[in-house]
Order: C-alpha cells, then structure tokens, then sequence
C-alpha cells in the first residue's frame, strides 16, 4: 500500500507543511482557494503508483504552513518563489508544477520565471492568460459589478467573519455550490449575506465529498483562520503592479489545461474564447480538455479523470 508522508521543510524564509508520496520525478501539486493540500489526496496516490515523487504542500499563509503577519508577504513573487524553492530542496533539476484554481496561477508564475526548473507545468480549473493593460479589480468591477467575491475579499476581518463563523457549513456549501452537482453554475457574486449566506446546505453530500473530508478542511481552518489565504487575493492590483516586465511573455514550457464545463471559473469565457486566450499565451500547449458535468473542483470530483491526465501528461514531458 502507498505510504502518505508528513513533513516540514524551510522554504524562501518560512516553515512549510507538505504531504508526499512515492519515489521517481518530482511532480509539485499546488491546491487553490479554500483548500490545503487535502484536495490533493486522490492524485498523490495515482501519481506514486505511477512512478513519481508527488508532493503537495499547504502554501504560504494556509494551515500547517508559517502565515507571515503582512499583507505585503503574499504576492506571487513570495508564492512562486515557495514553489521554486520547494523544488531546490528536493535537490532535484526539474519538476512538473500543477496547479488548481490559485495554485494555477502560481504554477503559471513559475513557468515565466523559472522555465529551467520545470519538465511541464499543467494548469487546472483557472486558465493562463498574460497579463492585461488594466489593473485587475478595475476589470472585474467592470464585467461583473461591485459584489464580484475578488472585490468583496478585499476588506482585512469582512470575509474572515463570514468565513469563520460556522466554518463547517461555510465549506459545504462553497464545495457543494461551486461544483458540477450544483443544480446551476454559480457566479462567483456576492450579495448582502456575503459569499455563501443566501446558499442552501445541501441536505447529502455528492458521492466525491465526505463528511470526513468537510471535517479535514474546516477543522484545519478553524485552528489558523483564513487570513492568509485571504491575502492572496489581497494582492490581485499589487501582483499586476510587480509583473509590468511580464506583458506579452508567453509559457515557452510545455504545458496542459484541464477544466470543468460546469466550473464558474470556465463560464467567465466561452469555450472558444478561453481556448484562444490559452493558445495565445502558451507556445507549447499540449492538451486542452473540458470534462463534461464537472465543476470547480475537478481533481476532487472527477478524480479518475484528472490523473489519467496528469499521468499522461507527465509521462509525456519526461
């Protein structure tokens, strides 16, 4: 039986938890918002039983992992920089980066910055896309209003409260509504009640979500908050501010997309607009594929799927 490990490593000045199994070629998994790298737990199996060294860490500011005190200590520099420095102390010449949801753009940032270090990146749920000509807050306050959730995670203690209080049920609903068994594709829009005040608990969970694991998440988040994952989005204007000298570079890396068609995330664009936003900013696009019925979290709720992916994906960069 696959052997799961628990450890601490000293990464870009902080102490990091991470999760790992398996020997062979390192594959770096970095989970989105709001997870850990619980979300991971399907994949870190598949990946060791394949032949590789699967490692997913709690990133920067997440449970089991340092939460330095400023804001100004989570931009994607501080995020990629954890990821290469994961990778250095592995003592390894490469890695396959993976990232879902924010994790996707961090593995993204790492592609840009660091191309030497990496086999192939692949990018779940979130696609790449350069960066634009306007501040990104100014653009979604545009397309999608004032109570887009980017806007409304902005202001330090008003999400936390939310987020904080009944954090158990706050994530059932966030995993069951953002999913492909939701009922309808959600929005991503907040209202008077906040994020998940007007949502219903569902009354059984879908068979890919327990409630051992709604337990793993929220007893996690109940011991460190969600300030820190909070200030990733804290950052969204200073990261474009930081990444002028990013405009028009492309991912040279060989690279894979892999998405939802039920995922809010992948209805920000139609299909033929998210796959020319890809080609455009990836020279080396090696698969582009949309599972059907599935949602946000597509490692967690379409898990076979994903690491037939991934497999095949880093099979074909090694």
């Amino acid at each position: 039986m696959t052997e799961i490990k628990h450890r601490h490593v000293d990464v870009n000045g902080i102490r990091m938890h991470l999760v790992e199994a398996g020997a062979g070629p390192l594959v770096l998994l970095l989970h989105g918002f709001p997870e850990t790298s619980h979300s991971w737990r399907h994949q870190l199996i598949a990946l060791a039983e394949a032949g590789y060294h699967a490692v997913a860490p709690d990133q920067r500011g997440y449970p089991g992992t340092e939460r330095p005190p400023s804001v100004h200590d989570y931009t994607i520099h501080h995020l990629a920089g954890d990821a290469i420095g994961l990778i250095n102390a592995h003592g390894v010449p490469d890695a396959v980066v993976v990232g879902h949801d924010w994790g996707s753009l961090v593995a993204a940032a790492v592609a840009q910055q660091r191309p030497d270090l990496l086999r192939g990146v692949a990018v779940l749920s979130v696609p790449f896309q350069q960066r634009g000509s306007v501040k990104p807050l100014d653009g979604v306050r545009a397309a999608y209003g004032n109570n887009f959730y980017q806007l409304y995670f902005q202001e330090p203690g008003v999400a936390e409260r939310e987020l904080e209080d009944g954090t158990a049920e706050v994530l059932r609903k966030i995993l069951y509504w953002y999913s492909g068994d939701s009922p309808v594709v959600q929005k991503f829009i907040c209202d008077e009640n906040g994020l998940t005040g007007s949502l219903v608990a569902p009354e059984t969970l879908p068979g890919w979500l327990s409630e051992k694991d709604i337990a793993v998440y929220a007893e996690a988040f109940a011991k460190e908050g969600f300030t820190g994952p909070l200030n990733w989005y804290r950052n969204t204007d200073r990261n474009w501010e930081l990444t002028t000298s990013w405009t028009g570079a492309r991912i040279t890396t060989p690279a894979m997309y892999l998405g939802g068609d039920r995922d809010p995330a992948v209805h920000w664009f139609d299909r033929a607009t998210l796959e020319r936003e890809m080609a455009s900013a990836v020279a080396n696009l090696t698969s582009f594929t949309l599972i059907e019925g599935a949602g946000h979290w597509i490692q967690q709720e379409r898990p076979e799927e994903t690491n037939a992916a991934l497999i095949a994906f880093v099979r074909s960069v090694d």
